[in-house]
């Protein structure tokens, strides 16, 4: 990442100050009364208000309907069922005034059928009016009005005509009779007359009712609608609205614009929401800064590394071309010192010589070995795939002529087939059965095994012997440079073998150790994983 990728920060983009806040980062300033509410308060205060007008209008609508069901049910239970026994009781009057009338000018008793009929009828008309308007004083005066004009006019004129075997004196009180039917008559339209009118006050409060009703229903529906279209608006411009800000800030952010402040507005809790990730930010401001001037160390130690690899590697030249020159004249003149002058000088002459020879030979050999060592991982880095039969198999060849001098007897498992560098598992292999024959018991003759096993996706390999052994306590100092148990006069050697040995393993992704529990000798057990065909870095089949 670029210097101008993160140099825009707070301190200098000019973006939005610092937010208030502990150690912890940005928080939400405080807000007073409802800019402190958070989502769930305005909701809950928002569907609580619409829920208590909602059921204000609910209970209005239910008794409006409640209401308009009970006027529906007088008007069709009370109301116009009095108003027809009313008629009824007329017409029962009437049928019994026609056959009174009839039976008194004709004197045929069939004309007496209506009157009987008709004084059923009224029976029945008057008990169902009282019924129906006992709960209307003025219905049940005037009922008993009638009742009480229809009563004097049977008593006084039509019973006497319709009992009488002789129909012609009705026609004697005649105009008797008609007046007080007429007064029957007036009873019964005063009755009917109220029983309209009680009717007619009905459908009129049926009307109002069902207005009431219609309009409370009307209301509900348009709160409703209201309602639906206030809950998105404020969803929209409280949640929606501000999320939408604080989401297509947040991907500004992330594309790499981190000179973009981050505030969003609505209910509280989104405002901390937004003062989180504005925190955030700063923290991945206040980071980049920190891996980009770590970076920049980290480019000038690789810079640093890169000369020091370059200083190495003339070394290297050097050591194996320059040094070795005059190393080799020193020690070839003075073995010819040696093979001229042995024995003509005293014996400290000899001896120094002697010493001048094995000092130049262990040094070209200490050179060898650091070359050695400094190319692990550097030189040789061929990753292929290596079978470590065929590679023991050479390292055991090179070795026959020193196993065959001390008897030595070598045995070992079907090895496995692994990813890495041939010359360096085959350096591996030759130093640790090397040393197995080094550190040999003068007692018997060397007894070395290889061992392999799988243990999941790594490979476990050992190599044990009958040696001397090592003390457990010198575990991790064997695997250090130049690190000897033994002086060179005991055993001859330089101390790198075991730490190349580790160098290698370790290149290849393994670990290896001393196991402190084998007797007697030494057993020296190491990992590399699994081979796999899509191994990283296997350039092809290894040839042997």
């Amino acid at each position: 990442m670029s210097d101008s990728t993160v140099s825009g920060g707070p301190a200098d983009s000019g973006g939005a100050a610092p937010p208030a806040g502990g150690p912890g980062g940005a928080r939400a300033p405080r807000a007073r009364g409802v800019g402190r509410w958070t989502t769930r308060q305005w909701l809950v205060a928002g569907v609580s208000a619409a829920l208590a007008v909602l059921l204000g209008l609910l209970s209005l609508g239910v008794w409006s309907l409640s209401r308009t069901s009970d006027i529906t049910t007088r008007l069709t239970d009370v109301h116009s069922p009095a108003l027809i026994e009313a008629k009824r009781l007329e017409t029962a009057l009437l049928n019994q005034e026609t056959g009174v009338r009839g039976y008194g000018i004709a004197g045929q008793e069939e004309f007496l059928t209506p009157w009987a009929q008709g004084l059923a009828d009224e029976e029945a008309a008057t008990r169902r009016l009282h019924t129906l308007v006992r709960g209307d004083s003025r219905a049940l005066a005037d009922l008993a009005a009638v009742e009480s004009a229809a009563g004097a006019w049977q008593q006084r004129f039509a019973r006497p005509v319709a009992e009488s075997p002789v129909p012609e004196t009705a026609s004697a009180n005649s105009a008797e009779g008609k007046r007080l039917f007429d007064t029957v008559r007036d009873a019964g339209d005063t009755l009917q007359e109220h029983l309209q009118d009680v009717r007619a006050d009905a459908r009129d409060a049926l009307d109002r009712a069902a207005l009431l009703r219609n309009t409370v229903l009307g209301a509900i529906a348009v709160l409703v609608v209201l309602l639906a279209l206030l809950a998105f608006e404020g969803v929209r411009r409280g949640i929606t609205e501000p999320l939408a800000r604080l989401s297509a800030q947040s991907r500004t952010v992330a594309g790499g614009r981190f000179d973009q402040p981050v505030d969003t507005a609505g209910p509280a809790d989104l405002r901390a929401l937004g003062a989180d990730v504005e925190a955030m930010r700063r923290r991945l401001v206040e980071e980049l800064h920190a891996a980009e001037a770590a970076r920049r160390l980290l480019d000038e130690q690789t810079a640093d590394l890169q000369r020091s690899n370059a200083e190495l590697e003339q070394f290297a030249y050097v050591a194996s071309h320059d040094l070795q020159e005059p190393l080799r004249k020193v020690s070839s003149f003075t073995q010819l010192l040696q093979r001229r002058y042995g024995g003509q000088l005293d014996d400290r002459a000899d001896q120094y010589i002697g010493f001048a020879v094995d000092g130049a030979n262990r040094m070209q050999t200490l050179i060898n070995d650091l070359l050695d060592f400094s190319r692990v991982g550097r030189v040789h880095n061929q990753q292929n795939t290596v079978d470590l039969d065929a590679v023991a198999a050479s390292v055991l060849e090179s070795l026959s002529v020193v196993v065959e001098e001390t008897g030595a007897e070598i045995t070992r498992d079907p090895l496995p087939t692994v990813v890495g560098d041939r010359t360096q598992l085959g350096m591996l292999l030759q130093n640790l059965v090397s040393n197995a024959i080094k550190f040999r018991s003068p007692d018997t003759p060397p007894r070395i095994r290889i061992e392999a096993e799988r243990d999941g996706e790594w490979w476990r390999l050992a190599v044990s012997d009958n040696g001397i052994g090592i003390d457990p306590d010198f575990a991790d100092k064997i695997f250090v440079i130049f690190q000897r148990l033994h002086t060179k006069d005991a055993y001859p050697g330089n101390g790198i073998g075991l730490a190349m040995c580790k160098k290698v393993v370790e290149f290849h992704g393994g670990a290896i150790a001393l196991d402190p529990g084998h007797r007697p000798g030494s057993r020296f057990t190491f990992t590399l994983p699994v081979h796999s065909p899509a191994a990283p870095g296997a350039t092809g089949e290894e040839t042997p």
